[in-house]
């Protein structure tokens, strides 16, 4: 395949249109064709100086397009679900950030597993990022023995106005319960969600931070501090102790200044510039498999069981206590049915 792969991009929101510009300017071997957004402004904005680019304030217009050959979506996440399924029905290679509700995640993962092959990767991007790439090659090479628990960190500046208590769990600690999964290989089968005094910070009924509590197929435990008014910057930590040691990434340190008697340190604002180089290399590796008419990476049963787990943590929010994760079958598309990841 000589042509840059065609794509359409659903949603011009933050990140939609942080994708168009990754697509024009740093991934090699795609161009977007054409953009969808109920608010054609925004989507005018998004592809602002971008020759033959459609805009389309229907989503679902814009896969019908010319040259349309795989789909991004970046829609909010109630449409998620609509738009998978039809590039699903297309035979589109589809890009999708998180999350789907599990129903709808199952759903999805149903559809693609009648088709037989992958269509569909998942924007889990800390598998992309270099220091969780270094965390998951230590632990797989054994040299420290069996991880036995991860410590993990997630803190942003704020809370969009929208946010409520149960997306602490489902939207943002959702990239913690993958990456549980993947670095340790294991399914996650029970959540405990521990609720502190609120932040005096946090909006009036949002209860944040939250503490949670993984259990895995394994053994491994995972704990997670969620807290997103922390007021100072974005954090994302992880450790992973294990029998014969233990390593920690998400402590590389920005330029230090030192002058008049203090020292100072910026610190990330959000996950944009955090996670910049991992978007770069999801979004890369998914238009090499897209142009191949396939999919890599975080598939549709990664989401599912992500989403999945959050359910749990949300019911464990609500009403207290240890609540167990119950997953369906996995099909034989995305390998064994066993404890593995």
């Amino acid at each position: 395949m000589s042509e840059p792969l065609g794509v359409a991009v659903l949603g011009a929101g933050r990140m939609g249109a942080d994708h168009v510009r990754r697509l024009g300017e740093t991934v090699g071997g795609a161009r977007v064709v054409a953009v969808a957004d109920p608010d054609t402004a925004r989507a005018e904005a998004a592809v602002a100086g971008r020759e033959g680019v459609a805009v389309y304030g229907e989503t679902l217009a814009a896969l019908g397009a010319p040259g349309v050959e795989a789909v991004l979506v970046a829609s909010p996440d109630a449409a998620h679900e609509e738009a998978l399924l039809a590039a699903c029905a297309r035979g589109l290679p589809v890009f999708c950030e998180k999350p789907l509700d599990p129903a709808a995640a199952l759903g999805v993962v149903e559809a693609e597993a009648r088709l037989g092959r992958r269509l569909i990767q998942v924007g889990f991007m800390r598998r992309y990022d270099a220091e969780y790439a270094a965390l998951k090659a230590l632990l797989d090479s054994g040299d420290l023995g069996r991880p036995l628990l991860l410590r993990c960190v997630h803190r942003n500046v704020s809370s969009p106005p929208h946010f409520t208590s149960s997306m602490l769990i489902s939207s943002s600690m959702s990239h913690e319960i993958d990456a549980a999964r993947w670095l340790l290989g294991r399914e996650i089968t029970a959540v405990t969600v521990v609720r502190p005094t609120p932040s005096r910070d946090a909006p009036a009924g949002l209860l944040d931070p939250q503490l949670v509590l993984l259990e895995t197929a394994g053994g491994a435990v995972v704990d997670v501090e969620v807290f997103v008014n922390c007021g100072f910057g974005y954090e994302v930590r992880c450790e992973a102790v294990c029998e014969r040691g233990s390593a920690r990434i998400g402590d590389a340190r920005a330029m230090v200044v030192r002058a008049a008697g203090r020292a100072h340190e910026d610190v990330a604002q959000d996950y944009v510039v955090r996670f910049a180089d991992a978007y770069d290399r999801e979004v890369r590796a998914w238009v090499a498999a897209a142009r191949g008419g396939g999919a890599v990476g975080p598939s549709a049963w990664d989401g599912y069981a992500a989403a999945a787990v959050a359910e749990a943590g949300v019911a464990s929010l609500r009403a207290g206590g240890r609540v167990t994760v119950d997953l369906a079958g996995r099909p034989a598309l995305y390998g064994e049915s066993g404890d593995d990841a």
